[in-house]
C-alpha cells in the first residue's frame, strides 16, 4: 500500500483506488459491487456503459484505463473515474447506498488533499488501519519504517529513470533473493499466501523479517545514489548487493 496507489473502506467493502493527475481515481467495478451487491460486477459494469453510451453521459469521457492491482496481484488496466465521473456513473445506479456512498466519496477526496498537504497525516491513517486488523504497536511501528524506506527507494529509482513498474518488480525480487534467498512469489508461497489473493506479503511478515527487508531496501538506495547506476543490469547489480 502506497499513498499513490491504496485501497479504500465503505461499509467494510474494499474499493481500489490510484492517484493520478492530482486526484484520486475509483475502480468503477468495484464501486458497482458495492451499490449494487452484484455477484458479477464487471458484467454489470459493461452492461451499464453499453446503456449509458447511447445517452448523453457517455463514459468513455469520464473514465479512463488505469492500472490496478487485480486478485491474481498483477497490476492491470482497470476502468477508472474520478469523483465528478464517479458521481455521474452513479447517478444510473438504483441503490438505497447512493447518498451514503456520495458523503463517503467526499470525505476520502478531502482526507487526501490534506494527506498531500500533511503527509503525517497519511501515516496515521495507515497505523489506524493497521490497529483495525489487530497488528501489535511494535509491528506497526517497524511497517510503517518500512513503507517509508521502501517509497525513499522507489524516488532513486526514478531519479534514475526506472518509471516501470515491471521495472520495480523485478529490482524489489533481485533484493528478496539476496535477503531472504526468495523471490516475492516464493515468499509468498513459503508463507502459504494464495498467489491470485492479491495479499500484501509484508503485512504477513514478523518483525524480524521486516527489519531485513527495511535493511535490504535502505543500503540498495544508499548504494544507488553512491554509484548512479544508468542501465537495468547496473540496478540489478546493486540490488543484488543490497540485500543483507
Amino acid at each position: 500500500m502506497t499513498q499513490e496507489t491504496a485501497i479504500v473502506l465503505f461499509k467494510e467493502k474494499t474499493i481500489r483506488r490510484t492517484w493520478d493527475q492530482g486526484e484520486w481515481w475509483f475502480s468503477v467495478v468495484d464501486i458497482c459491487a458495492v451499490l449494487t451487491e452484484s455477484t458479477d460486477a464487471g458484467a454489470y459494469w459493461r452492461k451499464l456503459k453499453q446503456r449509458l453510451n447511447t445517452e448523453s453521459d457517455q463514459p468513455v469521457t469520464v473514465c479512463h484505463g488505469l492500472k490496478l492491482q487485480a486478485q491474481d496481484g498483477k497490476q492491470r488496466v482497470t476502468d477508472c473515474a474520478n469523483t465528478e465521473g464517479i458521481l455521474r456513473i452513479i447517478q444510473s445506479i438504483p441503490s438505497s447506498k447512493a447518498e451514503p456512498f456520495k458523503r463517503w466519496l467526499a470525505k476520502v477526496g478531502y482526507e487526501r488533499i490534506r494527506e498531500i498537504e500533511d503527509p503525517a497525516l497519511a501515516q496515521e491513517r495507515m497505523k489506524q488501519l493497521y490497529e483495525k486488523k489487530g497488528y501489535p504497536k511494535d509491528w506497526i511501528d517497524k511497517r510503517l519504517r518500512g513503507i517509508a524506506i521502501r517509497q525513499n527507494l522507489t524516488d532513486e529509482w526514478k531519479a534514475r529513470g526506472l518509471i516501470n513498474q515491471q521495472d520495480y518488480a523485478i529490482l524489489t525480487a533481485e533484493i528478496s533473493k539476496a535477503t531472504f534467498g526468495m523471490t516475492p512469489t516464493e515468499y509468498k508461497a513459503h508463507k502459504h499466501l494464495p498467489a491470485k489473493s492479491g495479499a500484501n506479503l509484508r503485512d504477513h511478515m514478523t518483525e524480524l523479517e521486516l527489519i531485513f527487508s527495511m535493511l535490504g531496501e535502505k543500503v540498495t538506495t544508499e548504494i544507488s545514489k553512491n554509484e548512479k547506476p544508468d542501465n537495468m543490469p547496473a540496478h540489478k547489480n546493486v540490488a543484488n548487493r543490497g540485500g543483507p
